[in-house]
């Protein structure tokens, strides 16, 4: 483990907090985990991050940039659209050792993949309010990507593993786990954060497929399953009937009566390639 940062004494995080104002602001999906323990935990979920290039997005005080400072990683890179966020990792940039860079920018509008070389990892207690839309832009460039380690609220980390025939699995199963293997990892209770949020927390970890689809395959396979999902109680012929319907199922030699929870990932990816060839024509 890298102890660059045990070199000056840290002031406990509840100071930090205190000090810069940050109060944990609803509209920016805030809520700070300051237990050591579990941030220790959430960093080892990541692997080996010797000579890693970490990405942390939305660091509030600065906990889990601490628990990334004190892993083996090369270096870590803090984006944060919260001036008051900024100024208190600032400060612990000072004691580590250049290992830290901290980047005021929104990470929505942001190409991470430009801030740091590869190999390069994705470690984040992400906003819940932009969690799911962070992903599916991660996920587009996922080749360039060695894993992501992401805390979301447990209902989208259970969506995101979810197998096919259960409640939980919809567009976001379909995406994350055609584009890697994915692995509820954590599950962190409210009571670990500050202000607690309403709902349980949990952790998992993507980890990219060796074969990554190109732009515009990623570009048709959104559009198949926000149509399939976007009325999941209908059968696929009425669900997908703008982009297709009965000639799109045909093709894709899918039963048109089945419903858009029943489909594998991989009758996800007939149903792409066969709009592809349909739209190529």
């Amino acid at each position: 483990m890298n102890i660059a940062t045990d070199a000056v004494a840290l002031p406990p995080l509840r100071d930090v907090i205190a000090r810069h104002g940050l109060d944990a602001r609803r509209s920016l999906g805030q809520h700070f985990l300051l237990d050591a323990n579990l941030i220790g935990r959430i960093v080892r979920q990541a692997g080996d991050l010797a000579g890693r290039h970490v990405v942390e997005v939305g660091p509030g005080p600065g906990g889990l940039t601490r628990g990334l400072l004190a892993s083996d990683a090369a270096e870590v890179v803090a984006v944060e659209i919260d001036q008051r966020a900024v100024g208190a990792v600032s400060e612990l940039a000072l004691s580590a050792g250049g290992r830290l860079r901290v980047i005021e920018a929104d990470a929505l509008k942001s190409d991470l993949t430009a801030l740091v070389p590869a190999p390069r990892q994705i470690i984040a207690n992400l906003p819940y309010n932009i969690g799911s839309p962070l992903l599916v832009g991660w996920l587009r460039q996922a080749a360039q990507w060695e894993r992501f380690t992401l805390m979301f609220q447990e209902e989208v980390a259970e969506r995101i593993c979810a197998a096919p025939g259960s409640d939980a699995y919809g567009r976001l199963s379909v995406l994350a786990q055609w584009i890697c293997t994915a692995e509820l990892r954590l599950r962190i209770p409210a009571a670990a954060f500050v202000p607690p949020p309403k709902v349980v927390s949990a952790v998992v970890t993507l980890t990219p497929r060796p074969a990554q689809p190109t732009a515009a395959a990623f570009a048709i396979m959104e559009r198949v399953t926000a149509a399939a999902f976007g009325q999941r109680r209908k059968m696929l012929r009425g669900a997908l009937k703008s982009i297709g319907g009965e000639r799109l199922l045909d093709a894709a030699a899918i039963d048109g009566v089945r419903r858009a929870e029943t489909l594998s990932i991989a009758e996800f990816v007939r149903l792409t390639e066969a709009l592809m060839s349909i739209e190529a024509a």
